[in-house]
């Protein structure tokens, strides 16, 4: 008998015997299977926490709010309230629905005495880009009726993949607010409709950039549509309240030190509509909200994702499963904001 032979024999002679107690009591196994099934609901149910409890366990902050290592800071008026990157992502996951992202955003700023799950609540969340020095020469050489219908014509052709792989057309309505820059503090803000297939409501897709010597703060207002009127008389607060900190201020720009981007204000508004290979992924919109999903504690919701996936490996086979390009030299658009960060392509 050769090695190979007797190794196999060994290991029939070890699994053998249990199969044999498996054959002899076949009502064990579904037995046992049930009573850990009930284990795991039991302790899953006990680790629930309501919406009040969830927003209670989030962290707010108020007043002066320093942004990364002392890249800005965030002067927050009483109408204002802060949540960090932490909490800032477990409100988009956890209680608005959203899908998580690999880098949470350094924070996000809510209206104070509104409770984040309610209807009227919205959010902005505050992103840094260390894409180098934006200049602003172009400003006033801008023209967004012409940048808008490009947008549009990229937009159709970037359907066109979409809807060839199963993904819900993304139709850019119009400006919600036309694109404004304010020279003398470097901000840059606009608002775009967007229409998600035959959603009967639109997207609001709020935007502020905010220049510094080595990049861009990226604000973006989570919310409705039917809230655009609300969100611009809360604009004014926010672009007040942001500013960046000594020794990262746009006018500390040195050309000896600094890199200077190789894009302007333009590629900042028009933002990565279409991959330039032709594939786009999914868009996953972040919106305001879907729903509240109970969490977990000690590990919210990607721990109870992962018990069910265990439990029902089944479901798991069953459940539709989003196309998956072979090749991505490029990363995809994976929620609105992306749709607004400069193309790879166009930085070069």
């Amino acid at each position: 008998m050769s090695i190979k032979d007797s190794i196999l024999a060994v290991a029939l002679a070890a699994v053998l015997p249990f199969t044999c107690v498996a054959y002899a009591n076949p009502e064990t196994e579904p037995e046992n299977a049930a009573v850990d099934a009930e284990v795991i609901e039991t302790e899953d149910a006990a680790q629930y926490i309501s919406p009040e409890e969830f927003v209670a366990s989030l962290e707010f902050k108020s007043g002066r709010v320093v942004l990364g290592n002392d890249l800005a800071t965030l002067n927050l008026p009483d109408t204002l309230v802060f949540l960090d990157g932490e909490n800032a992502q477990r409100l988009l996951v956890d209680g608005w629905g959203n899908p998580p992202d690999d880098v949470p955003p350094l924070g996000m700023i809510l209206p104070a005495g509104v409770s984040p799950l309610a209807d009227e609540s919205w959010g902005v969340t505050v992103e840094y880009e260390d894409s180098g020095y934006v200049s602003d020469e172009d400003a006033a050489d801008i023209d967004y009726g012409d940048m808008l219908k490009d947008m549009q014509a990229d937009m159709r052709e970037a359907n066109t993949w979409r809807e060839e792989n199963g993904y819900e057309a993304v139709q850019l309505v119009g400006w919600a607010a036309e694109p404004h820059y304010d020279a003398e503090g470097k901000k840059l803000y606009w608002a775009k409709e967007l229409k998600f297939g035959d959603s009967d409501a639109n997207t609001l897709n709020y935007n502020i950039r905010v220049l510094g010597r080595k990049g861009v703060l990226v604000l973006n207002f989570v919310a409705n549509m039917d809230q655009l009127a609300e969100i611009e008389a809360s604009v004014p607060a926010v672009l007040a309240a942001t500013e960046f900190n000594p020794g990262q201020r746009y006018a500390e720009f040195d050309p000896d030190l600094d890199t200077v981007a190789a894009y302007g204000l333009g590629a900042l508004v028009a933002g990565k509509v279409a991959a330039k290979t032709g594939l786009l992924a999914l868009l996953l919109v972040l919106l305001k909200k879907f729903w509240f999903i109970p969490v977990v504690l000690g590990g919210w919701l990607f721990k109870r994702i992962g018990m069910r996936k265990k439990q029902a490996p089944v479901d798991a086979v069953s459940a539709p499963v989003a196309p998956v390009a072979e090749a991505k030299p490029q990363e995809p658009a994976q929620t609105v904001m992306d749709l607004n960060k400069p193309d790879d392509a166009d930085k070069r």
